[in-house]
């Protein structure tokens, strides 16, 4: 089966990774606690089992490396995974840590899992460029991508189990994907966006008392409030609108997701503040539509907008 390894938390991922390196490499192959870790998630000295094969297994030390993205459709050619020239990427701060090893004489073989699609040019590509700045054979550099990934999983059928990937564990996720029809509706409309300031509705949590609800801090409000309450009317109507009603219908599902999500993950946070800005980073970084510097601000308006409108965030017992 396919499993949505953007949701997992970067523990999971990396534990997952362990577990079915020891199926690869073997049993010795030793995790370390979460921490800087010198250019390690794993490592294994001996001969290895499986891998590349039992005929030709690595021998020596291997240190694997297992990098999560929660992002959607990820590639291991993107710009941000791989660059020739950068060093602020993925494998640009991997070159110098796997140098560092090299010289000491702590790594012979390398791995690096990645929860990214891996297209046979870019693999060849990204080798030999680890190959030959940090001094290894071709043949001791190895990259596992999404497919491969897959393929070793039914393979070793065990191991997501061993891995025990309970949902309850993941962090606070969300699809983007609903959102991203909401905002980029709203930008393609050509309705007035002036500065109309509104009011909550009279049924709902007033905003003052929500913020107390919800431990957002008064300074994050404020600006909150300042920078995007003038948006809310605009948002209101373009939604009430009945020409987009399917629009509507996208952003009712994306508030029920956030709601629950939140509600479920709420203690991870230590106030709303954090709740929000993580979601945004988090909506930025799985969707490229959001993340586009003409939708950023309005993707946060949206947001607002929900909270505003008490469809995510704790309110009042409307029985009290």
């Amino acid at each position: 089966m396919k499993y949505a390894y953007e949701d997992l938390s970067e523990d999971q991922f990396e534990k997952l990774i362990v577990l079915l390196c020891q199926r690869l490499l073997g049993i010795a192959v030793q995790g370390f606690a979460k921490g800087p870790d010198g250019g390690r998630d794993a490592k294994f000295n001996g001969t290895a089992e499986l891998h590349p094969s039992k005929a030709a297994p690595w021998v020596g030390t291997v240190i694997v490396q297992a990098k999560h993205t929660n992002g959607h459709n990820r590639h291991f050619g993107e710009a941000d995974f791989y660059s020739a020239t950068a060093k602020d990427t993925v494998i640009g701060k991997e070159v110098p840590r796997i140098t560092k090893l090299r010289k000491a004489k702590q790594l012979d073989h390398y791995m690096l899992f990645a929860n990214r699609r891996l297209a046979g040019n870019a693999n060849e590509t990204i080798v030999q460029h680890i190959a030959k700045t940090c001094d290894l054979p071709a043949g001791s550099v190895y990259l596992c991508g999404l497919e491969q990934l897959e393929l070793y999983l039914k393979q070793f059928s065990d191991v997501p189990a061993i891995a025990d990937l309970d949902p309850i564990d993941s962090p606070l996720i969300v699809s983007p994907d609903e959102l991203a029809v909401v905002v980029e509706a709203i930008a393609s409309h050509e309705a007035d966006l002036s500065a109309v300031l509104d009011t909550p509705p009279s049924d709902r949590t007033s905003y003052e008392e929500k913020n107390k609800l919800n431990s957002m801090t008064a300074d994050y409000a404020k600006e909150l409030r300042k920078r995007y309450l003038k948006d809310t009317a605009q948002i209101r109507a373009f939604l009430a609108a009945p020409e987009n009603l399917e629009i509507l219908k996208a952003y009712e599902a994306t508030a029920e997701e956030f709601q629950l999500k939140i509600i479920s993950k709420r203690k991870d946070f230590q106030n709303f503040d954090e709740v929000m800005e993580y979601l945004l980073d988090l909506l930025f970084k799985r969707d490229p539509i959001l993340n586009q510097r003409k939708h950023k601000r309005l993707t946060r308006a949206v947001l607002f907008y929900m909270y505003w409108n008490c469809d995510i965030g704790e309110v009042a017992d409307a029985a009290a």
